[in-house]
């Protein structure tokens, strides 16, 4: 196929690409080219089935803190870019209104992924920006002032002054992410963080944790690796027949997934995590007074509404007796019952791997691109945006809003330095 001449060509049409063209064509020239380029004929697979298909735009409340990889000053100065407001006002202005659940997580208020991905490619198509899909970048090579761009087999080549990557990583693979845009960015001279699946459930062998399946409660996991603690995250946890999922697992899984396998790792978990030892105490205390033949299990239940099925299980593994009264409980018991439901160890063997990661942990060092226009240091013209990055989000939406900050910051400024020049 002859070279096509344009200006800037995105690679890879998910949130973050999008993004980047629509910005891209917004804030440059009438008359710039600009193309969109995606390896899959269909696009936007995580957004039609991220959220349960439902699409979590965003958060009401995103800060650097809520971000793992990448130094958190260059995170703040992308967010910062384009906030949480300005993504809300965004796609409110192209036809999707957005609704605030009371989870802080922000909805279309279609309830569809569909609705947010078909306002993202009318956007594209209004503005002009050619979008071609079944398209695999297999090569990017810069001579002088202009990137070269081919397909595998050399069955395409592509000429450009600007290129954006936004090729994703490697969670669902079967979506696209496939690392293609990691390898092409490595032999342009970038480094890549070591790369591990995030957002992703834990598997585990425990035949008593793994026939609690279906069971859910909230909790605190804490992760501890060669003895020291390295991070602990709260949410609702849900037993599996694999072993464990839920927004909790799913944001500790990042630390599992990406321990030294030279290093011994232990998940604790706290099943009251609103509680401390002296909190509980006191209860314990006060209700002895009030129901002194009230049996342990039941206490349990009753009072801080922990599932009866997860209560038994419980018990039975840390060789605890929940038929005895509370008044009949020697403080020894009670102090080991105590300390157990705050720091019980769960035996987590693994992750489940890229298949079912919602996003990458690594990418592309962050450290090599400027936080003011996504622009790389060492290749000139080049710019990146979302999941490529060594930047991932917990879970609550905090993902999508980092492709859709550092998609718009990374087309904005390609096509303002086409401007320019």
């Amino acid at each position: 196929m002859a070279r096509k001449k344009t200006l800037i060509v995105v690679v890879g049409a998910g949130a973050a690409g999008l993004m980047a063209a629509i910005a891209a064509a917004r804030q440059g020239p009438s008359k710039i080219k600009i193309l969109l380029l995606d390896s899959r004929q269909k696009i936007g697979a995580k957004i039609l089935m991220s959220g349960g298909s439902r699409c979590n735009v965003t958060h009401v409340r995103v800060t650097p803190q809520d971000y793992e990889g990448g130094p958190r000053h260059a995170v703040k100065h992308v967010l910062e870019a384009f906030t949480p407001t300005q993504t809300i006002e965004f796609f409110e202005a192209i036809g999707v209104p957005l609704v605030l659940e009371p989870t802080g997580k922000y909805f279309p208020a279609t309830h569809s992924g569909k609705t947010v991905l078909e306002a993202l490619l009318a956007e594209v198509e209004r503005l002009g920006v050619m979008l071609k899909t079944g398209i695999s970048v297999a090569e990017i090579k810069k001579t002088g002032d202009v990137f070269c761009l081919k397909g595998s087999d050399n069955h395409f080549e592509i000429a450009a002054k600007r290129v954006v990557l936004a090729t994703g990583g490697l969670s669902y693979p079967q979506t696209g992410s496939d690392g293609a845009g990691l390898d092409i960015a490595k032999t342009l001279g970038h480094s890549i963080v070591r790369t591990t699946p995030a957002l992703t459930p834990l598997t585990s062998t425990d035949e008593d944790w793994r026939s609690l399946s279906g069971v859910a409660l909230d909790a605190r996991l804490s992760f501890f690796e060669s003895g020291k603690k390295r991070a602990d995250r709260a949410g609702a946890l849900l037993f599996t027949h694999f072993g464990f999922s839920g927004p909790v697992a799913l944001d500790i899984s990042r630390f599992v997934s990406g321990a030294d396998p030279k290093n011994q790792f232990e998940i604790q978990a706290s099943f009251l995590p609103s509680e401390t030892e002296e909190s509980l105490k006191k209860t314990w205390m006060r209700a002895i007074v009030r129901y002194p033949a009230r049996l342990v299990r039941n206490f349990l239940t009753d009072e801080f509404s922990l599932p009866a099925r997860f209560v038994s299980t419980f018990l039975r593994k840390t060789a605890l007796d929940g038929s005895v009264t509370l008044k009949r409980y020697s403080t020894v018991s009670r102090g080991c019952l105590i300390h157990a439901l705050l720091n019980c160890p769960l035996a987590v063997t693994g992750v489940m791997g890229y298949q079912k990661s919602e996003v990458t942990s690594g990418g592309v060092n962050l450290k090599e691109v400027k936080a003011a226009t996504m622009e790389s240091k060492i290749v000139s013209g080049l710019y990146f945006g979302g999941e490529i990055l060594d930047v991932d989000g917990r879970i609550g939406g905090f993902n999508f809003q980092w492709a859709w900050s550092s998609g718009t910051l990374a087309g904005r400024s390609a096509a303002e330095s086409i401007r320019r020049a």
